[in-house]
């Protein structure tokens, strides 16, 4: 896929300063450069930086998307509790409605996701860094 580099968002976390990475390994975004990044292509919304824990694979595996199968043509060797994924604020929202939602961090969480998820929201599921 050929992104328009125009398209492209500003690099800004939910918390209004730059956005960190999410992940190198396994790497994530749907940019696939680490971050939660997004664009106008990401129809998704792949904003939200969660933790994975096994009762959301679940979750995900029953809607539908197995995230726990790897796809090597893809680079993709599927996840596991503890591995942090960008994942789709609409999922993380419905998940949470579930009473299953991973937790979110924060600095890796794209300002999009606001678009869809209350910021108070993100931050009662926030993974609290020692």
């Amino acid at each position: 896929m050929i992104i328009d580099p125009n398209s492209l968002a500003p690099k800004i976390n939910c918390l209004g300063t730059e956005l960190q990475p999410c992940s190198l390994d396994p790497l994530t975004g749907f940019l696939r450069d680490g971050c939660c990044n997004t664009c106008a292509e990401d129809v998704g919304s792949h904003t939200v930086c969660v933790e994975i824990s096994d009762a959301f694979l679940h979750f995900s595996r029953a809607r539908g998307n197995d995230l726990t199968t790897p796809h090597p043509q893809w680079s993709f060797k599927g996840l596991k509790a503890g591995d942090q994924w960008c994942l789709c604020a609409a999922r993380w929202l419905e998940a949470q409605k579930a009473g299953i939602a991973p937790r979110v961090v924060l600095a890796s969480t794209h300002e999009a996701a606001l678009e869809i998820i209350p910021l108070e929201l993100l931050k009662q599921h926030a993974v609290v860094i020692n």
